[in-house]
């Protein structure tokens, strides 16, 4: 599987300007170039690939939603900038929610619960914990920067969501070990490390190098995903799971 040339050159192109952009104070437009990395990721699976998975293809359609939420609302003149500011960011984390969902079931369709139980149980309780420490530092770092209740209750579900795509993306590693699982898990730390640096950008230091960090993780963990379509399977585990 390959991305079309112009494709891939577009995305360089908008990754490159975005950098420029953010190191040099046009926030702005860094912020509608960065969200035109996934739409193009989008456009390569949606027409160049044949073979489409439709819970990975739902996944990438759901995000570019979200960052085109973002480019057309910050375009448009609103009476109240209130209810438009609420309005692109229930939305747009709805949206993204969303898509780590359809990801999320991708992946938990793709592991062996069996030999996890009888194999993983150690593993699963270490990592268990690891999420629990993860969750409680990034919950120190909103709770303490958000004025309504419903904002707080909204970012903990979006961490919960993050979190188990970290998970589910670990265990199917451990359970597979093959290159395809390797993919997915690297795709899935990249995007979690994104969300975390994107985090620390919007609550912490709103230093330009936090987000053009949290950028690269993601258009990182996009193409990881992106690639990981085209590989088989192969087990060299679980000589008894059925695909």
């Amino acid at each position: 599987m390959s991305k079309p040339k112009f494709l891939v050159v577009i995305v360089i192109i908008c990754y490159v300007l975005f950098a420029v952009n953010e190191f040099s104070g046009s926030e702005t437009l860094a912020l509608h170039l960065r969200s035109l990395l996934v739409p193009f990721i989008t456009i390569g699976y949606t027409f160049y690939i044949t073979s489409k998975n439709n819970l990975f293809w739902a996944f990438l359609i759901c995000y570019s939603l979200s960052d085109l939420l973002t480019i057309v609302m910050g375009n448009m003149t609103f009476s109240s900038a209130v209810i438009a500011n609420d309005f692109e960011y229930f939305a747009g984390n709805a949206l993204y929610i969303l898509a780590y969902i359809f990801l999320i079931v991708k992946i938990v369709r793709l592991i062996n619960f069996g030999y996890v139980f009888k194999y993983l149980k150690i593993h699963s309780l270490v990592l268990l914990f690891l999420n629990i420490y993860l969750f409680s530092v990034l919950n120190g770092f909103i709770k303490s920067n958000l004025v309504y209740q419903i904002d707080y209750y909204f970012e903990l579900i979006y961490n919960v969501i993050i979190l188990t795509l970290f998970f589910v993306g670990m265990i199917n590693f451990f359970c597979r070990d093959n290159r395809k699982s390797l993919f997915i898990f690297l795709g899935s730390v990249s995007i979690v490390f994104s969300e975390i640096m994107d985090v620390a950008y919007i609550y912490i230091d709103n230093r330009q190098f936090l987000s053009f960090l949290s950028t690269t993780l993601m258009l990182l963990s996009f193409n990881l995903f992106y690639y990981q379509a085209s590989m088989t399977n192969v087990n060299t585990k679980i000589n008894n799971f059925i695909y």
